[in-house]
């Protein structure tokens, strides 16, 4: 039974759900996971620690009768957890759950399209950083090319997957590529959404230096003589969207920096050792694991998580200055899920 969305105390309902499968990754992204931090003996998280698929729809199920509408599974890079296709036929399977998206660097996602697609995953968002082959090989730490990403993110689309892609802009890092992103991915008729760089965690040095804000990047592309807003398409979506006037590709805008969206912010995050995070920003998570394998009833669970959401007052985005970026202890993005 699903019933109306729960609403926290600055009146924001619950309605997105991130969840993350795996905390590992195959690339080493300096904003995320720099290898400096995350090198070749890095200790991930054992399987044990790691939720179950079925403990996964568990909670997936109890939260779409609390209002959740929206799935979106991530990581790490979620294509690097065996059997995810099982995972999707889960969560497609339950009641309430209108739309289930996965963000994917694409290494892995030609050879998995087809099973993902055929368990019912219909949505993608892939990262790529820059077309410029050495400097997206750098950015991601791995030497991989644009290439490889760009023939996977066609295999999907003729899977029959939508597409789209994200790009987290870094002043002096790859912001040279906006205009080239912007034209590829115009004329491939896929849409392109700008990330301003955010300081998740605490090992991306971050600085506000480095941000490119969404007013630059959108006076780039041409501004207002270029591009016409585009209406939601839901509920507090985060991207504010812009189509292109002489067509209909669109670009996005991830302004959790300089134009933050705390107030409509209807998200909470899944790690996959089971702690619910109630903001990108978080220092700390609820553990519904222990519940889990603690023999907890549905009822028990569903109050765990009615407390959470009923104390829910994260405003992080609209409260931070560089100093308290810089001082706050923040859950990692590669645990937590982007």
């Amino acid at each position: 039974m699903t019933g109306n969305p729960m609403i926290d105390p600055l009146s924001r309902p619950m309605r997105d759900l991130r969840i993350s499968v795996t905390d590992r990754c195959n690339f080493r992204c300096a904003y995320c996971m720099p290898k400096e931090i995350f090198g070749d003996d890095y200790a991930f998280m054992p399987k044990d620690q790691l939720l179950s698929w079925e403990e996964i729809a568990r909670l997936a199920r109890l939260y779409a009768s609390l209002g959740i509408r929206k799935i979106r599974l991530t990581g790490g890079e979620p294509m690097l957890r065996r059997g995810l296709p099982e995972l999707v036929r889960m969560l497609t399977a339950i009641q309430g759950i209108e739309d289930i998206g996965c963000t994917t660097n694409g290494l892995l996602l030609g050879q998995q399209a087809e099973s993902l697609y055929d368990a019912g995953l219909r949505r993608v968002n892939v990262s790529l950083d820059a077309l410029n082959p050495e400097l997206f090989g750098h950015i991601n730490g791995r030497g991989i090319k644009p290439s490889i990403i760009l023939r996977n993110m066609e295999i999907a689309r003729e899977t029959g997957f939508e597409v789209k892609v994200n790009m987290v802009v870094q002043k002096g890092v790859n912001d040279q590529e906006i205009l080239p992103m912007a034209a590829y991915f115009k004329k491939m008729g896929i849409t392109l959404c700008f990330i301003e760089f955010m300081d998740v965690g605490n090992d991306n040095s971050w600085s506000l230096q480095r941000v490119v804000t969404k007013k630059e990047i959108f006076e780039r592309l041409g501004g207002a003589e270029e591009l016409v807003p585009a209406a939601p398409r839901f509920p507090g979506e985060v991207a504010k969207r812009f189509r292109y006037k002489d067509g209909e590709a669109e670009v996005g805008f991830i302004s959790s920096v300089s134009e933050a969206f705390c107030s409509s912010c209807t998200r909470l995050r899944l790690s996959s050792d089971g702690k619910i995070y109630t903001c990108l920003f978080a220092s700390k998570g609820y553990d519904l694991r222990t519940l889990l394998r603690g023999g907890a009833t549905d009822e028990e669970l569903l109050a765990a998580i009615r407390g959470v959401w009923a104390k829910r007052e994260d405003r992080y985005s609209e409260e931070r200055t560089e100093q308290t970026a810089l001082k706050r202890k923040k859950i990692g993005m590669s645990y937590i899920g982007g």
